[in-house]
């Protein structure tokens, strides 16, 4: 007790702006519920495991910390299990998190010598008493920033509802035996609350669902609100009320009165369909470790070093399977496991390590690669008397500091929504690159980093070259190339025949073209035209073809699949397409040649009058086919700019990424007029130089894009004109090198197959992502917390492939 009084000075009762972290050691995936316990410093409130509480001693001199120690209760056997009614978890109606019950014991601990002092005590000083009460009382840092309770938003009332237009024109809604006008469905049918229309809902990607003829409707009637017949109860709130103009699930306070005028008694109704929530929340339930991607096979659970689960914070699989393949690579593991120990770089962090990129992701490389963590759940439950290990599951590890680092600058990242896995690994490796800039021979990111180049020959037949830097090789599936057409052909008289008789075709029954991975590599290669290019040598437009090949072979080729597409409708949806994929791969016919022998380069100079007036202007034919898919006409006008009217898919895929930006509704003249009068920030034109670019393209291109710095480097990219005339990284001669590309990894073109992330789902926004990873001669599928022996790895199913050169 003296020993604690003479130590009162480093005690700090916590204040309510305080960040106390209570569950989860801050070094390692220690928790309360592990053997040493956990300990908090009563000075920082950070959380240390039994390992690391003396590095924190050694580094801060801290002494007094509360020592939080769980033992595991007894669960009685028959505990009732609720089924889930609502998208939560860990809350009531939610999904039961099946957690056991806890026994706490709290101890004063006083390092170095580890002196222990029981909790609670009158005899402790009044000063510690108050400090553990408020440290007990406080919610915990990784409670505020997980959200723990995954809960779907709520429902918005329609602003359509209120002064909702019914016709009337006499149509009685029977009870029962309902059917679309226009087809023979019977299901997912939809009352439209105008003029009493039941018409069958939108068809999902695979062929199921409806035959669209309510969204069609809609778009021919625009009457906004329907009714998802079957789901209308003496419950209103939970009818599934759909606004087409919203296109989202609402509530429609006069539900009753719209009901009403087409003789709908909804007291006596019973609920026969799902709505859409409830379809989610059942898609959810029954996601089965089985079903994903493995063919309903037996998968062997895997333990040990480098088999270690992450845990699902709620939709964060995007992330788990993203950094399970990440962690698996040599210069990944070198770099945060071989040769940084957690001590290393807790040594290195700051004051508080739990911000601190380096040192989460060392947390996460350790945890992932040490099998520490990776251990059956069933070895340590005392109260288990299975005696067969076959079905034992590991726990798995929380990825939440780590979550909440990478995520720190970015606004999607940090919430609770799924993600698309490849804009995530593209924004980490940013990160990794960002924290390694004054080592950057360190760096792992470079491992995956690659030059690329575009030679642009203009109808003069003079040449310019552009060379940027990329992580990913992001490909087109060019469908015509499929190798299994006469399938599809039969499959879709097959189809055809279903349809006529009224009838769905099983998943089961669904042909997929196959397409050649070596038919997407060759249409990044194969020419391109550019219409309206300046051309300095003729001094007007004219048109150019582009190719491109890689300046570099990266140790590690990240391939990208372009699977999603917009649809009619603004719905994004995925291509149905398998990608025969194999093993080993020969890229060398890809590398670029730079400036050949008797080539000429198109001069310097910049377009004759303001660049602005000799902008292309958007390509009528482009305009009219992404407006006949149901893209508003402005949009497409933009998008086929800023991909210099180079086609239909380039300009789909800008108005994909695109569709958000708060300026996506500003006329471009506007946009023109605000960027002309846009004082620049010399900061931003200064990074974009140091980026590689010309002063004045730097300049412009901030101009264009707002002062964002992203959307200016993008804007480069996507408008080869000006960038061509200034001559933008133009190669000057056959031995001159790029600087932006110097020091990259180079070797041959040869590639092995290591790992992959597939995507389950209609689109990057819902779904689930799983990965299955190339490991000790044989395959093992990473989904979240289950690691497992592959059975059946799908190689022609994934979205992110990772190939891993192999030496010559």
């Amino acid at each position: 007790m003296d020993l604690l009084r003479s130590n009162l000075s480093r005690v700090r009762i916590p204040e309510p702006t305080n960040r106390i972290y209570k569950q989860e050691c801050c070094l390692s995936f220690d928790t309360p519920r592990s053997e040493g316990g956990l300990f908090i410093d009563m000075n920082t409130f950070l959380a240390f495991g039994k390992d690391c509480v003396a590095w924190n001693y050694e580094k801060t001199g801290n002494p007094v910390y509360l020592h939080l120690k769980q033992i595991r209760k007894a669960v009685p056997e028959d505990r009732p299990s609720k089924k889930p009614t609502l998208l939560a978890i860990g809350v009531d109606g939610g999904f039961d998190n099946s957690e056991s019950e806890y026994g706490e014991t709290l101890t004063i601990v006083i390092l170095p010598d580890y002196v222990t002092l029981p909790f609670p005590s009158v005899e402790l000083p009044e000063k510690v008493r108050l400090a553990v009460d408020a440290i007990l009382m406080a919610e915990g840092a990784e409670r505020k920033e997980q959200v723990a309770a995954w809960i779907a938003d709520k429902k918005q009332t329609s602003p359509y509802a209120v002064n909702l237009l019914q016709i009337d024109n006499g149509v009685i809604i029977p009870p029962s035996g309902w059917k679309c006008a226009k087809c023979d469905k019977k299901d997912n049918l939809w009352l439209n609350l105008t003029n009493g229309m039941i018409l069958c809902g939108r068809r999902n990607w695979d062929g199921t669902g409806g035959n669209n003829h309510a969204i069609e409707h809609y778009k021919e009637t625009s009457y906004p609100l329907a009714v998802k017949l079957g789901t209308i109860t003496a419950d209103l709130e939970a009818a599934d009320v759909f606004s087409y103009p919203e296109d989202e699930s609402v509530l429609d306070p006069l539900l009753a009165e719209h009901l009403a005028h087409f003789g709908i008694d909804f007291s006596s109704l019973q609920k026969t369909e799902m709505t859409t929530a409830e379809r989610e929340l059942d898609q959810n339930t029954n996601f089965d470790w089985n079903r994903i991607q493995e063919s309903g096979q037996e998968v062997e659970p895997l333990c040990g070093p480098g088999y270690t689960g992450l845990v699902n914070l709620g939709n964060s699989c995007y992330l788990a399977a993203t950094m399970q393949v990440v962690c698996s690579t040599r210069s990944f593991c070198s770099r945060y496991y071989m040769t940084q120990s957690l001590k290393m770089a807790f040594e290195m962090a700051p004051a508080d390590p739990t911000v601190d990129l380096n040192m989460q992701l060392t947390k996460l490389s350790h945890g992932l690669l040490s099998g520490k963590y990776s251990i059956p759940a069933l070895e340590k439950d005392d109260n288990a008397n299975a005696t067969s290990t076959t079905t034992a599951k590991q726990e798995g590890i929380p990825p939440r500091m780590f979550k909440a680092v990478i995520a720190a600058s970015h606004p999607e990242f940090s919430t609770m929504r799924q993600q698309d896995a490849l804009e995530f690994f593209l924004h980490f490796l940013d990160q990794v690159e960002r924290a390694n800039a004054v080592n950057p021979e360190l760096d792992p990111a470079r491992s995956f980093k690659f030059g690329i180049e575009d030679r642009i020959l203009c109808s003069s037949g003079k040449v310019t070259y552009h060379r940027r830097l990329d992580y990913i090789l992001s490909l087109n599936i060019p469908l015509h190339e499929a190798t299994n057409k006469e399938d599809l052909e039969a499959f879709q008289k097959f189809k055809a025949e279903k349809i006529s008789e009224g009838k769905e075709v099983s998943s089961d029954e669904i042909v997929r073209p196959r397409v050649p991975l070596e038919a997407c590599l060759a249409s990044f290669s194969a020419p391109e035209e550019i219409h309206e290019f300046y051309s300095t040598a003729l001094k007007a437009k004219t048109m150019a073809v582009k190719t491109a090949g890689l300046t570099s072979f990266p140790d590690y080729l990240v391939l990208h699949m372009r699977k999603f597409v917009m649809e009619a409708g603004w719905v994004p949806k995925k291509l149905d397409v398998y990608i025969d994929v194999p093993d080993i791969i020969d890229i060398s016919h890809m590398r670029s040649k730079g400036l050949q022998p008797g080539e000429e380069l198109l001069p310097d100079g910049v377009p004759e009058g303001d660049m602005e007036t000799n902008k292309p202007l958007p390509d009528e034919d482009i305009v009219s086919q992404l407006v006949s898919m149901g893209f508003n006409h402005l949009h497409c006008e933009k998008a086929a700019v800023r991909t210099s009217n180079t086609g239909v898919e380039e300009a789909m895929n800008w108005l994909l990424s695109h569709m958000d930006d708060p300026d996506i509704d500003v006329p471009i003249s506007q946009e023109v007029e605000g960027a002309e009068a846009l004082s620049l920030d010399q900061s931003k034109v200064d990074t974009l130089i140091s980026f590689g670019f010309q002063e004045e393209i730097a300049r412009k291109a901030l101009k264009v894009s707002g002062g964002d710095i992203e959307k200016a480097t993008d804007w480069i990219f996507s408008n080869p004109e000006p960038s061509a005339s200034l001559d933008l990284d133009a190669t000057t001669s056959n031995t001159a090198p790029t600087p932006t590309g110097a020091g990259l990894p180079d070797g041959g073109g040869r590639y092995r197959l290591i790992g992959i992330v597939s995507h389950i789902g209609t689109s990057t926004q819902c779904g689930h992502y799983v990965a299955h990873i190339f490991k000790e001669g044989r395959w093992v599928i990473y989904n979240d917390d289950k690691v497992g022996a592959s059975v059946n790895p799908p190689k022609d199913m994934g979205y992110l492939y990772f190939f891993e050169r192999l030496n010559s």
